[in-house]
């Protein structure tokens, strides 16, 4: 079949690459893609959160399916929309997009389903979050209700921050992304991601991963995006995850059932854990990014017989074969990422990297410019790598970085470093 994917990031080129591979993929299509995803699918321009368009496009290109990577299509309701044009279609309606394009709502969902999470409140009179934030104390976590590109949330040492912090997301430091803010209790423990494939009724967990959010070694500095990622997470054993499974995501699919919006994709927990107990951070509807990399790293090709699975309603009878190792991802970025930063510097060595099944450059942020491949984002690539131990996957990763000349690029020399520090 003919299959479109929308999005143009690391975690895109990362999907691009293992759909490319399954013979089910006939031709593959990207909008609007990246230099990488060039590479193996055939790049569009399209207006991503324009839903006809979309469609139009689909019924031109005879599209028997599509994957939607990114969160803004997703609740700009693009899947809706392909759904009523008869279109097989990757990733949850808009309705049930809520889970994370409004972090109020996620909160009123666990309230609902008894899902163990942090104390909360929300508002949008800075005079009275303030009187709030005072009389809880810090540490707390201040986030910016709506979508905000990963840069609406900020966890607050002292009172100072937190004010400032929740001051400048509701004037508007978001747009309308922060009409309104979360507060919540600071939750202490360990944080890892644990995503599961659902189809409205049926739940298949896909793998787990631990992110590093900040951006410079020993978890410091500003947070980002994410700077590397690494699976499966030691964190989420088997008993964290049937707890997580048993406490907090069952209960949430089976409450937006109840409401009539059913969530059909993937469901991406941030959980938080202490003492063997899961409590969950926040929803994300679609793949993490870099969490997917190392994801499809291990998955490979059968990737896309479970995204087909999801969207058809046919999960009770799938089951993915894990091998038995692990995947790392390392993110060069941009010098001055998260801050400013430069674009258009030139990427050269990529090239030299060789075809090692064992080691992928996904781009997250290039374009080709006159035949050059060029930076054109904040994170630029994913150094990604497996092997039979974490250890192997991260030398492997990190041996072959020296080999790419960008002399812009900046990224953390210690990613895993929780899984490796015994």
């Amino acid at each position: 079949m003919n299959i479109l994917l929308l999005g143009g990031g690391g975690r895109e080129h990362a999907l691009a690459w293992a759909i490319a591979q399954n013979p089910k993929c006939e031709r593959l299509f990207a909008a609007p893609g990246n230099a990488g995803i060039a590479e193996v699918a055939t790049c569009v321009a399209l207006d991503v959160e324009d839903g006809a368009a979309v469609a139009a496009f689909a019924q031109e290109n005879d599209i028997g399916f599509v994957v939607i990577g990114p969160e803004a299509p997703l609740a700009a309701g693009v899947a809706d929309t392909l759904r009523a044009a008869g279109i097989l279609t990757f990733g949850p309606s808009q309705a049930a997009a809520r889970l994370e394009a409004s972090k109020a709502f996620t909160k009123e969902i666990c309230d609902a389903c008894g899902a163990p999470t942090a104390a909360w409140a929300r508002f949008s009179d800075a005079d009275k979050a303030e009187a709030y934030i005072r009389e809880k104390g810090a540490p707390i976590v201040i986030k910016a209700d709506g979508l905000a590109a990963g840069k609406g949330v900020v966890v607050a040492e002292d009172l100072v921050t937190a004010i400032n912090a929740t001051r400048e997301i509701l004037g508007g430091l978001h747009g309308s992304a922060g009409a309104e803010v979360v507060i919540e209790e600071f939750m202490r423990g360990e944080e890892a991601s644990f995503f599961v494939l659902t189809d409205g009724e049926n739940v298949l967990p896909i793998g787990t991963a631990q992110d590093h959010k900040r951006a410079r070694d020993g978890d410091q500095g500003p947070n980002t995006g994410g700077m590397g990622a690494y699976s499966p997470a030691p964190i989420l054993t088997p008993e964290v995850q049937e707890k997580a499974l048993g406490q907090i995501i069952r209960p949430t699919l089976a409450e937006m059932a109840r409401r009539g919006t059913p969530f059909q994709g993937v469901l991406y927990a941030g959980l938080m854990i202490e003492n063997g107990q899961p409590r969950l951070v926040e929803y994300n509807v679609r793949f993490g990014d870099p969490e997917c990399q190392v994801l499809m790293m291990r998955l490979g090709a059968q990737a896309l017989d479970a995204l087909l699975a999801c969207a058809r309603g046919d999960l009770a009878s799938t089951r993915m074969n894990w091998a038995e190792d692990h995947a790392i991802t390392v993110v060069l970025a941009a010098r001055g990422y998260p801050g400013g930063y430069e674009k258009g510097t030139e990427i050269r060595g990529l090239d030299s990297l060789g075809s090692d099944p064992l080691l992928r450059v996904f781009h997250a942020g290039t374009k080709l410019k006159d035949g050059r491949i060029v930076a054109n984002g904040g994170r630029v690539l994913n150094v990604t790598a497996r092997g039979a131990t974490l250890r192997e996957a991260r030398d492997r990763a990190y041996a072959a970085i020296p080999r790419i000349d960008w002399s812009d690029a900046m990224y953390r020399t210690d990613i895993g470093w929780r899984a490796l520090k015994d």
